[in-house]
């Protein structure tokens, strides 16, 4: 528990997504940012100027180590999150970090462990979980009013393929993109025992691995499903999950942006979301807000490190189906 009036926050990495979390950060009450750190200058003053923070400086760990400094959030480079949890750890703050928390697994492992053994509350950033209708829909297969479960389908489409500097360093479409269907179908369904994933370039021949993808799930409670991923939607951000019962089913979509509804001429029209960070809007914000929220009562905030880590589990398991062409047990992904 953090008993303080105000807690203090170091914030790494000033991206795209870290602007994000920094604006919603400065609207939470009780959290102050009082350093920025990111490894181009420029962004870190910009980060400090948005967030009203103290210092700016291009050194992760001096952030860290900021006396004022009780909680760490880490919106830096992929291949940099194991590093700097483990450095935020050890000085005993709590952090928040965007996923993954690595690439493979034993490093997520030794992460997991030290975690384990320091007791410091650590969150990751499966922001979908947060989102208003997969709460819901958690709430209500939670209740039992869909019956006993039996299918699981999820669709992923970004709108536009990300920058080849993002692609050299994602992991591929499985650990990057795929990653949040796959943390949904353990939130909502449960473990996952085999899978069998098909992929190809059909989008950008830089993707050169696969840029679309099918994959067909096997869970532990004999649940099947079906996850589709795609680099490319000339149509607008395409997020849909969907698990039905024997009684009921609930599906998630938001396909309009706008509420409204424009009709002329015998036909009608209406917007849809750009990408993930206005789709994601409400979720980006509630889970910052939740993780800032069990740190002052006490709470472990979730998802956590395990989660981080059975996710990954699962997502090299889709990879290896892809690449061997062929059913993979979850259990065969050791480290």
């Amino acid at each position: 528990m953090i008993d303080k009036e105000t807690i203090g926050v170091a914030f790494l990495g000033v991206g795209r997504m870290g602007e994000t979390h920094l604006r919603n950060i400065t609207a939470i009450s009780g959290v102050k940012v009082i350093a920025v750190a990111d490894l181009i200058a420029e962004r870190a003053e910009r980060g400090r100027v948005m967030a009203g923070a103290e210092l700016a400086m291009n050194d992760s760990a001096k952030a860290i180590e900021h006396s004022s400094v009780d909680a760490v959030v880490i919106v830096t480079p992929t291949g940099t999150h194991a590093q700097l949890i483990e450095l935020a750890v050890t000085a005993g703050k709590a952090v928040f970090s965007e996923k993954p928390i690595a690439l493979n697994l034993a490093e997520t492992q030794r992460v997991v462990q030290l975690v384990r053994e320091r007791k410091v509350p650590v969150q990751l950033g499966f922001m979908r979980r947060f989102d208003p209708g997969y709460a819901r829909a958690k709430a209500k297969i939670g209740a039992g009013e869909l019956g006993k479960l039996e299918t699981f389908r999820a669709l992923s489409r970004d709108t536009y393929p990300p920058s080849l500097e993002f692609l050299l360093g994602s992991g591929g479409l499985f650990l990057d993109m795929s990653v949040h269907d796959l943390d949904l179908a353990r939130f909502l369904v449960g473990e996952v025992e085999e899978v069998y994933a098909w992929g190809s370039v059909l989008i950008d021949e830089r993707f050169a691995h696969a840029d679309t993808a099918v994959t067909l799930l096997r869970f532990r409670n004999a649940v099947l499903g079906v996850m589709e991923t795609s680099r490319r939607s000339n149509w607008g951000y395409d997020i849909r999950t969907e698990v039905a019962g024997s009684v009921g089913k609930v599906v998630i979509e938001a396909p309009q942006k706008t509420p409204l509804h424009f009709a002329k001429d015998f036909a009608s029209s209406f917007d849809h979301y750009e990408n993930f960070p206005d789709r994601f809007e409400f979720g980006y914000r509630l889970e910052l807000e939740a993780f800032f929220a069990a740190l002052r009562e006490g709470r472990t905030p979730g998802p956590g490190p395990e989660d981080a880590l059975e996710t990954l589990r699962l997502a090299l398991a889709v990879t290896k189906s892809w690449r061997e062409k062929r059913p993979v047990k979850v259990s065969e992904i050791t480290a």
